[in-house]
């Protein structure tokens, strides 16, 4: 197995380390040289994308990739993968078996705290939901046309070492924002890369919940991180007359609890089901920063 991360950023590394781990061939991109030197330092092959086009590196180990995974978000423009390989897939990458396109529960919008599965039709409220609808839809339609399994992980809000409350803590940044029945799913980044392994092993197709089982509340994620540091938890902040960025303020207003029963239900196992043992395995193994 051959595998290509575009966008190997934070969630793009787990998966890189995930696939390695196994002992498949894996590479990745990034936008500046600087990032290329990094991933070199993981042991992921690096190259250069900007969404402009190919390099003659990067077009030749396409050639030989099997399993590609999508990790760069829509931008103004739409994706700019999709839009240099719609229509020629197969003649850019003819070893190709598999496709992982990296979404979000986002699409889901707001079903008043009410649980949503992968077949609850996408409602999303917010325009980046909007075109993540629109991608999955168009990277399915690629697979087809190239005779190749989509897979559309639709990830919860992500989190683990080095991005967490123990960080936030640390840094004087934690708040305990309160809006009565608000409830949210998270994702471990390390599951990330495992339920991505699990997909691409098995050439698996079709709309996958990547998320936690336990959708809660986010201020009992900060209590939670306190308690383990022994420290005063930051005082409770009323929604309404918190001061808060347009776009903070507009994740509140898609409330649901998102189901994993299908992911599981194939067979795979997640390593951190819910926050409590995920924070208490990043207090105790010291791994919190990162």
């Amino acid at each position: 197995m051959t595998v290509m991360i575009f966008g190997c950023g934070y969630s793009g590394k787990a998966i890189a380390k995930a696939f390695a781990a196994k002992g498949y061939s894996v590479a990745g991109t990034v936008r500046t040289p600087e990032g290329a030197e990094a991933l070199s330092s993981y042991n992921i092959m690096p190259f250069i994308f900007d969404g402009g086009g190919f390099s003659a590196e990067l077009l030749a180990a396409l050639k030989e990739v099997t399993h590609l995974v999508q990790s760069i978000p829509p931008g103004k423009e739409h994706d700019p993968l999709l839009m240099l390989v719609s229509g020629r897939l197969a003649t850019l990458c003819p070893k190709l078996k598999w496709i992982g396109y990296l979404s979000t529960v986002g699409v889901y919008g707001d079903h008043g705290g009410g649980w949503v599965t992968e077949e609850t039709p996408g409602s999303p409220i917010l325009g980046r939901s909007i075109e993540r609808v629109d991608t999955e839809e168009a990277w399915a339609e690629q697979g087809r046309m190239a005779g190749v399994p989509v897979a559309a992980l639709r990830l919860s809000g992500i989190y683990g070492p080095g991005r967490n409350a123990f960080v936030n803590l640390d840094r004087g940044s934690a708040r305990r924002i309160i809006k009565k029945d608000q409830v949210f799913n998270r994702i471990r980044v390390e599951d990330i890369g495992s339920a991505t392994l699990f997909l691409g092993e098995r050439n698996l197709a079709g709309i996958c919940n990547v998320t936690d089982d336990e959708p809660c509340p986010p201020q009992d994620v900060i209590t939670e991180a306190a308690r383990l540091m022994g420290v005063e938890p930051p005082a409770e902040v009323d929604f309404d007359s918190a001061d808060m960025t347009p776009m903070a303020r507009s994740f509140y207003g898609a409330n649901k609890r998102v189901s994993n029963e299908k992911i599981r239900a194939s067979g795979f196992q997640f390593a951190f089901p819910n926050y409590r043992i995920s924070l208490s395995q990043m207090w105790s193994e010291d791994l919190w920063r990162g």
